[in-house]
């Protein structure tokens, strides 16, 4: 006679509605990306900055030969949002109920194990379909407090944009308080 453990459990898995959750890990399922969204009119302010910005930098450029400029990226490529790692988790809490909830972006492997004692600081999603996401992880087990990071609109952007745009806005700001004063 043969006998298939399909590891599937025909109970319903729940979401937590709470904001702290303790429970143990029962095991994490595949991962998948998703797409933050970029917001246009932030996009556009970051944009007009670094274009003033960057009139100030052609400047350098005609005076300092030699100071090349970088790579560009094109407005399709900006306005298409960073993706992070998705992990949904399953959680089995002290009375016997199965609970899952997402964890977003990275952590190191050994920082949690199936089995693990976890306390959970949990936060709704907008969408009230999806599981509630992972803001903390305090490993009961191991003593170790964990928090998970994505990528963010800044992330995305990236230092040289960011940079630039910040130099274009105190350029502009440096031309305000001079026409102010004369």
């Amino acid at each position: 006679m043969v006998v298939m453990d399909s590891g599937l459990d025909t109970r319903r898995i729940a979401h937590p509605t709470q904001r702290i959750f303790t429970g143990r890990v029962v095991r994490f399922l595949e991962g998948y990306t998703r797409e933050i969204a970029i917001g246009k009119p932030v996009l556009v302010a970051v944009l007009a900055a670094a274009g003033v910005g960057a009139l100030l930098m052609l400047v350098v450029r005609a005076i300092l030969p030699g100071s090349g400029g970088g790579a560009r990226r094109r407005w399709k490529d900006l306005t298409k949002g960073p993706e992070y790692l998705v992990t949904p988790v399953r959680l089995r809490d002290g009375a016997g109920g199965l609970y899952e909830v997402e964890l977003h972006g990275h952590l190191a492997q050994s920082a949690v194990h199936p089995a693990d004692h976890v306390q959970l600081t949990l936060r709704a999603q907008r969408d009230p379909d999806l599981p509630p996401r992972i803001e903390r992880i305090v490993n009961l087990t191991t003593g170790q407090l964990l928090t998970p990071r994505t990528a963010t609109l800044w992330s995305h952007l990236g230092p040289p944009l960011l940079l630039q745009a910040t130099l274009g806005i105190l350029l502009l700001l440096g031309i305000a308080a001079w026409s102010a004063l004369t």
